[in-house]
């Protein structure tokens, strides 16, 4: 494995894209993916990745959900690597995923794509914030960084404890529903139940660790929320405002939800936080603590990073 100082690295997660930077490698990057926005600084460098979905900034939810179950069933790919350009980067590491063929460039296409065994191919599969955390370790492991990566995790399990001591305070744990998709309705998975849970909450309609998964409306009015958060996978906070206003009152049974009655109906931006294996999902769980139990957690979050819609 090359040293750190001349570590060439290419990142094909948004994810460990700002891993690497929280590490204090930004310098080492040499490419990333077209999704790749934070921190600022990357934006500028060569991207080797791009979205084989028309207009999926136009796109409403059902298109964009018809658009990826269609490629799936054709067993055609969502992304398109640039091998011209990432070979004539000539990078010593890559760092991907295979935990949702979905979200980014797979693993498997990564592997197909090489034909430089001695670049290093590094995939994450995060499903809970241990595995983050992990993620973190491994990629400091890898980059000749750990102590730095220690440190950092160390800080974001501090932060969690911090989270979760105070909200064993409160007298009640609200029942939170989080819609990870708005049409098709797909539950929450992976690490937000887990989040829900560790800020207050009675997580619902999902399993910590698992997958999201597609439920049908009934259950959303079934499970009568006392607070829902809407969070589309890959959505700005505009954009999920605006489809959740649009949907949402329409389907049957909304307005008698505990939630809507009571006002505490969220849209956040699942883009930047809650979407993202790396240093902010923790940013993501003191904004879940904000809306859960505001009279705990008034001003916790990232500000600008949540509304309510209703």
């Amino acid at each position: 494995m090359s040293s750190v100082k001349t570590m060439r690295i290419v990142s094909l997660l948004p994810g460990t894209t700002e891993i690497v930077c929280a590490l204090g490698l930004a310098d080492h990057l040499v490419a990333v993916t077209h999704e790749c926005d934070y921190p600022p600084e990357v934006k500028g460098l060569p991207v080797v990745t791009r979205s084989l979905l028309d207009e999926t900034e136009t796109a409403s939810s059902s298109e964009i959900d018809a658009a990826v179950r269609e490629r799936a069933r054709n067993e055609l790919s969502i992304y398109e690597l640039d091998m011209e350009l990432l070979s004539s980067l000539q990078p010593d590491v890559i760092l991907t995923q295979a935990l949702c063929d979905v979200c980014a460039v797979p693993l498997h296409q990564v592997e197909a794509s090489l034909a430089n065994p001695a670049i290093q191919v590094l995939s994450f599969e995060p499903v809970d914030l241990a595995g983050i955390f992990g993620s973190i370790k491994a990629i400091g492991r890898a980059l000749g960084v750990v102590e730095r990566a220690e440190h950092l995790v160390n800080e974001l399990t501090a932060r969690v404890e911090r989270v979760k001591t105070l909200a064993a305070q409160a007298t009640s744990r609200p029942r939170v529903v989080c819609i990870e998709w708005l049409d098709p309705v797909f539950g929450p998975g992976h690490w937000v139940p887990e989040m829900v849970a560790i800020a207050g909450g009675q997580p619902l309609l999902g399993t910590a660790g698992g997958r999201s998964r597609r439920i049908i409306w009934t259950d959303v009015i079934a499970s009568a929320p006392e607070v829902l958060i809407v969070m589309p996978c890959g959505f700005t906070l505009e954009r999920t405002i605006a489809e959740a206003r649009a949907i949402l009152p329409q389907r049957a049974g909304w307005d008698a939800l505990p939630a809507v009655r009571m006002g505490r109906v969220f849209a956040v931006d699942g883009n930047a936080y809650f979407s993202r294996p790396g240093p902010r999902i923790v940013d993501s769980l003191e904004l879940l603590a904000s809306m859960i139990h505001p009279e705990l957690f008034a001003g916790w979050g990232p500000t600008g990073a949540s509304a309510v819609i209703q």
